[in-house]
């Protein structure tokens, strides 16, 4: 019984770690697509807002959408 309590132990520490450690991952700022030099609601933004093609595009490259204000907000430093 010590052995596996023993190793009950070692297996919660090493999955506590590793969710501790390796945090789901937002892209830096340097990560986002570059939209702010495109034309808003032009064939070249898919007819949407910076904010939406660029929610759009960090969908398709992570898989989760990003909140409308963070996609705004984003988009504003890029126009700085």
């Amino acid at each position: 019984m010590k052995t596996y309590a023993r190793w009950v132990l070692v297996l919660t520490v090493v999955v506590t770690l590793l969710i501790a450690v390796v945090p789901a991952k937002r892209a830096e700022a340097a990560e986002y697509p570059q939209v702010a030099q495109l034309k808003e609601f032009s064939p070249e933004a898919g007819y949407m807002s910076l904010a939406g093609y660029l929610r759009y595009l960090m969908f398709v490259q992570d898989g989760s959408w990003m909140s409308r204000a963070e996609a705004s907000r984003i988009v504003k430093q890029q126009r700085q």
